[in-house]
């Protein structure tokens, strides 16, 4: 385990906050974006892949516990990585089925009066999953 210095402590301490500032300021904007974002939405544009959605979250949960039981077992380091790899690869896959469906049940069967700000919202959202999907 390696000593920090204050001083790269404080480092980190100031780019926590830059992170959590850039994330506030990215979900202000997103409600900002749609005069119908409330906290309380609900969709049904994922509705036809919900079962596939599903399989593959509880898969993904299975193997994330198959994970942690790698590390209490001390497995080796590249097992636990190409593990790791497989789980992000599931999430991403998740993630783009659901932007995808987002997109065809959110955005393009919209009110002409509120899809300016769906498309503001799914840019943001884009950006976010693109961060985060690597």
């Amino acid at each position: 385990m390696s000593t920090r210095t204050p001083a790269q402590m404080q480092d980190i301490a100031a780019h926590l906050t830059l992170v959590a500032d850039d994330q506030a300021a990215s979900k202000s904007t997103a409600d900002a974006a749609c005069d119908c974002h409330t906290d309380d939405r609900t969709s049904d544009s994922y509705a036809a892949d919900k079962a596939k959605l599903l399989a593959r979250l509880r898969r993904t949960e299975g193997q994330v516990r198959g994970v942690a039981r790698m590390i209490e077992e001390d497995k080796y380091c590249i097992d636990v990585l190409t593990q790791i790899s497989a789980i992000t690869a599931s999430l991403r896959s998740v993630g783009l089925l659901v932007l995808q469906d987002h997109i065809r049940g959110c955005v393009i069967d919209s009110p002409d009066d509120e899809r300016e700000g769906r498309l503001d919202e799914l840019n943001l959202a884009i950006e976010r999953f693109t961060k985060s999907a690597g």
